[in-house]
């Protein structure tokens, strides 16, 4: 049987966040319409912020209510708190994912809240979402490592994810935050994850940003490990505007390409990503990261 992984795109929320250049909604919309056309059927589009911290979320409501419904897409929103997660509930997002922090400095300068206060605020909050029958994931940032703190405990994290299971998350996602991780440590967490949470647990995905140029490595030890779903950017846009130095995330065409040359299913059309990569860049003013987008596919026979 064909093995199948599902990619998760977060180039419009996680992607354009970092951006210098703040796209139009109309913009936006029809970077999704492109998407939608390579095939990508989970899609972040959203975070329920505050606009003045990050103004290229400003539009998320407008963007929610712009969506087209009739594709067969999900619509994912981000939700850092509990007005995030209402707004999220009200603009009918198909899925929420909520943000939990595993270390203490990047999470009382990313969100104003320490490990324990986020994972306490998701126990409160989740019922929301629950109850609006709307599934619910939660993705632990900084989860193998801080750039306030350095090293962060696998067994924390573990912990975390061990209570957001218990409080309803049916997916639960580690976040690469500042791009440290290794093939290693990936595998050491997953299994770590696999024994405290069992079998029957929730969906484990991973977002890892290239900055250290592991993100491929990464993802080929998650993957050997059984997970199936990962969060990827279009052209590799992105970073946390609040992690010093933290680069884009792993380029979705790029991933794409590794998998289908393993012979790997991602139902992805790896040139109309290269495509929509070149018509970013022109938005943007500057070419994104991703080497597809450079190289082009595997040489075709003459």
């Amino acid at each position: 049987m064909t093995r199948r992984v599902e990619i998760v795109e977060v180039g419009l929320r996680d992607g354009l966040q970092n951006e210098k250049t703040l796209l139009p909604t109309d913009v936006k919309m029809e970077f999704i319409d492109r998407l939608l056309d390579a095939g990508c059927k989970r899609m972040e589009v959203a975070s329920f912020v505050n606009p003045k911290l990050v103004p290229a979320m400003a539009d998320s409501d407008d963007i929610m209510g712009r969506v087209p419904r009739d594709r067969g897409a999900s619509w994912i929103g981000l939700a850092l708190n509990e007005r995030g997660l209402r707004r999220a509930i009200d603009m009918k997002c198909d899925e929420i994912n909520y943000v939990m922090v595993a270390s203490e400095g990047f999470g009382v300068k990313n969100q104003g809240a320490t490990p324990e206060e986020s994972a306490a605020l998701f126990e409160r909050i989740a019922p929301l979402a629950i109850e609006a029958g709307i599934p619910l994931s939660a993705t632990i940032s900084v989860a193998f490592g801080d750039p306030f703190d350095g090293e962060v405990d696998q067994s924390a994290v573990i912990d975390l994810a061990e209570r957001a299971a218990k409080a309803g998350a049916v997916e639960l996602a580690f976040g690469d935050t500042i791009g440290v991780a290794d093939p290693w440590s990936v595998q050491r967490l997953i299994a770590g994850l696999r024994e405290r949470l069992g079998d029957n647990g929730p969906r484990l995905r991973m977002h890892f940003h290239d900055t250290r140029n592991t993100a491929q490595a990464n993802i080929f030890a998650a993957i050997e490990a059984g997970v199936d779903v990962i969060d990827a950017s279009c052209g590799g846009l992105g970073g946390c505007p609040f992690a010093p130095n933290a680069t884009g995330n792993v380029a979705t065409e790029d991933v794409v390409y590794m998998l289908d040359r393993a012979g790997i299913e991602t139902g992805l059309d790896l040139d109309k990503l290269i495509e929509t990569t070149h018509w970013v860049e022109k938005h943007i003013g500057r070419m994104p990261p991703a080497l597809l987008a450079k190289a082009g596919g595997f040489p075709k026979s003459a």
